[in-house]
């Protein structure tokens, strides 16, 4: 009997264990290994590389710094983006961001972050038509923040703006101008892009957009 049975927890310990570790949804630890695993469901809307599809509405986002990463997920999150009605590439985004960290998990925001900003940056071409030399003048006040050559500055949460897409700085600087964002309680940041904004009309935005794109 006892042969028997040590015949039996042979056979199927090593498949019990093995069947174990299948089920396992223990997550990799917090870092890139991890934030290649979550850049999975991320991948099929932004690209392999993270290069974007306007078609899509989907910004190009590789190479973009960690810190801006993360403060854009946890924006989402929060609800400082991604739940107004016009807004509906946010509406698609958030409920991505929602995944993230959710319940016992932890480092998810950052660890995918990361791995966005060890990617490549991609400068994407340009799709609109603005007046650059007309657009150099506006982005006076912008350079206050996004700096005189566009790249950001992350004290006072300024992305670089040089690595966007043109189409999606336009959106997003409409998206501000008429309270898609930046109009929430608690967006400090937000608030103040949403000010900013108020003084462009579509045409100058075309333009100093221009004009950050003659930057790169």
């Amino acid at each position: 009997m006892m042969v028997r049975l040590r015949t039996v927890i042979r056979t199927w310990l090593p498949l019990l264990i093995m069947g174990a570790a299948a089920c396992d949804n223990t997550p990799p630890p917090v870092g890139m290994e991890r934030g290649a695993e979550l850049f999975q469901t991320c991948a099929p809307c932004h690209g392999d590389a993270a290069a974007g599809d306007s078609e899509i509405a989907a910004p190009a986002i590789g190479g973009l710094p960690q810190w801006y990463v993360e403060e854009q997920l946890r924006g989402f999150q929060a609800g400082f983006r991604g739940k107004h009605a016009r807004d509906l590439p946010g509406l698609r985004m958030r409920p991505m961001a929602l995944t993230l960290n959710a319940g016992d998990r932890e480092g998810d925001i950052e660890s995918v972050a990361e791995y966005v900003a060890s990617l490549s940056a991609t400068f994407p071409v340009s799709t609109l038509h603005g007046n650059a030399g007309a657009g150099a003048d506006s982005y006076v006040l912008c350079a206050t923040c996004h700096g005189a050559d566009g790249l950001g500055n992350p004290a006072l949460h300024a992305p670089p703006i040089v690595q966007l897409d043109d189409w999606y700085l336009l959106t997003q600087l409409q998206n501000f101008k008429s309270g898609v964002r930046g109009a929430r309680d608690g967006d400090t940041w937000g608030l103040t892009m949403r000010v900013n904004s108020l003084v462009l009309d579509d045409q100058a935005m075309e333009d100093v957009i221009a004009y950050v794109q003659s930057l790169r």
